[in-house]
């Protein structure tokens, strides 16, 4: 389990997720783009709340470790989603192959 601290709240998610959203936060931000991320966490009252987080590239976003040995909710969604985004966002994007230029004159000439 990690610990996500965002605007001033604390949650608690599965390690990937947790990963994840630091990671996409970082592409988006290298790329000026901005979206949403819901992530179903364990909130401070030990109650599972389903949290949504702005991602810009001003987000400020912490990840740590923690003790926490309780079962973390479901994020398969949100994983496959975040996953998708950065493989997106960080495609590079291909040249075209080039082609020898043809010779100026032709064989029949």
């Amino acid at each position: 389990m990690r610990q996500i601290t965002y605007a001033e709240k604390s949650l608690l998610v599965d390690d990937e997720p947790a990963d994840l959203i630091i990671q996409y936060a970082k592409a988006l931000a290298q790329h000026g783009q901005a979206d949403t991320v819901t992530l179903h966490c364990v909130g401070a009252d030990g109650n599972e709340v389903h949290a949504s987080f702005l991602l810009n590239p001003s987000t400020n976003l912490m990840v740590e470790s923690t003790n926490s040995t309780m079962t973390a909710p479901d994020n398969t969604q949100a994983v496959v989603y975040m996953l998708d985004c950065i493989a997106r966002l960080n495609h590079e994007p291909r040249l075209a192959a080039t082609q020898p230029e043809p010779d100026s004159q032709s064989e029949f000439e």
